[in-house]
């Protein structure tokens, strides 16, 4: 089994490519000796597996046979042959056994040795042994594609039910950070909603807000994908800035909107045309700062270089697509909102009617 997995994990197969510098840490080259008995042999001359495996245990397993008590201490007497005759495999020749006839009968007249390899050292991952495959990205290789090669090639093997295969070290951080990525996200998104509910005593306007964020997700992921890069942690605190730097538009387009219907009594089809129209210097302005702001860091180089582009790229990326989008959409989904807030406002007004023009009862009228 050893060998076929380091078969199907070495890149050279052609399994795994974009992976340098990799190595299985199997230490298997050790030389073992190991002592074969001619089952047959043993059974004619009267020897069983238990009485055989007994006398082995005794001159090498260490066996505690009595303990000696002397004053306040306590000795275990151990039964092992002699230092000298652990030494060397061809002390199994020296063992002698007694058939159930009497006669000393040599081990080595129904045993042989037999050489073979084992492991030098074992290693432990938790209580279990394991093998360690480590391995570095090559160039333009991301640890994703890396982490997704490694398990196709797992797949290909078909393990027993007692082995298993997982990720250390920095493939199990990244596939930890894909795991908590979307809770993340969603408390952002909960928490931001929460807030923008209660400055709008509202739940309907911050809905119109938060459909602004989609766009900006979609653009830092194009721009991810346009520069090969991966989305990394950075990349994710860069997506999660955007929630609070993108949603900037739909709240100055939507409080104006909602103050002109407030104060001047416009309707809803007028208030956002003019919030559009009035607004759109103040987003551009924004916008183009919060830009221009974050392309030196997706334009840098250098040391570190490789840790911050990711950060400027999603925000940069984002942010443009976002600004092209919203603009035409968050009018959209204000328009629809506000017809289905105005139609539960009118069901609710209806059902208040209803039950007070209901027509009282002779004995409540005494």
């Amino acid at each position: 089994m050893e060998e076929r997995i380091i078969q199907y994990l070495i890149p050279a197969t052609g399994l795994i490519t974009g992976l340098i510098g990799a190595y299985v840490g199997l230490q298997n080259r050790a030389l073992l000796a190991g002592l074969v008995i001619d089952r047959d042999t043993a059974s004619r001359l009267g020897l069983s597996a238990q009485l055989i495996d007994n006398t082995l245990y005794d001159a090498f397993g260490q066996r505690q046979v009595s303990t000696m008590y002397e004053g306040i201490n306590q000795y275990h007497v151990v039964m092992e042959v002699a230092p000298q005759f652990q030494q060397d495999p061809d002390a199994l020749r020296n063992l002698y056994m007694q058939s159930p006839g009497g006669q000393q009968i040599p081990l080595s007249a129904f045993s042989h040795f037999e050489p073979s390899t084992t492991s030098l050292a074992v290693a432990h991952q938790g209580q279990f042994p394991a093998i360690t495959f480590t391995f570095n990205l090559g160039a333009n290789v991301t640890l994703g594609e890396a982490v997704s090669d490694v398990e196709n090639a797992l797949h290909a093997l078909v393990f027993p039910a007692s082995i298993h295969a997982g990720f250390q070290g920095t493939a199990q951080a990244f596939q930890d950070s894909l795991v908590t990525e979307p809770y993340l996200i969603l408390a952002a998104l909960v928490t931001v909603y929460l807030v923008l509910g209660i400055l709008y005593e509202n739940y309907i306007h911050p809905l119109t807000i938060l459909s602004t964020l989609p766009s900006a997700g979609v653009g830092a992921l194009l721009a991810l994908l346009l520069f090969r890069t991966e989305l990394s942690i950075i990349a994710l605190v860069g997506i999660i800035l955007l929630i609070g730097i993108v949603k900037k538009n739909a709240i100055l387009m939507i409080d104006f909107a909602i103050q002109a219907e407030r104060e001047e009594g416009n309707n809803p089809e007028d208030s956002i045309y003019r919030a559009c129209l009035l607004r759109f210097r103040p987003i551009l302005m924004t916008t183009m700062a919060a830009v221009f702001g974050g392309l030196p860091i997706a334009l840098s180089g250098g040391n570190g270089s490789e840790l911050r582009r990711p950060l400027g790229i999603a925000i940069v990326g984002g942010l443009l697509v976002s600004q092209v989008l919203t603009l035409y959409t968050t009018p959209v989904v204000y328009l629809y909102l506000e017809r289905f807030r105005t139609r539960i406002g009118r069901g609710k007004a209806t059902r208040r009617i209803e039950i007070s023009s209901q027509p009282v009862s002779p004995s409540t009228a005494d």
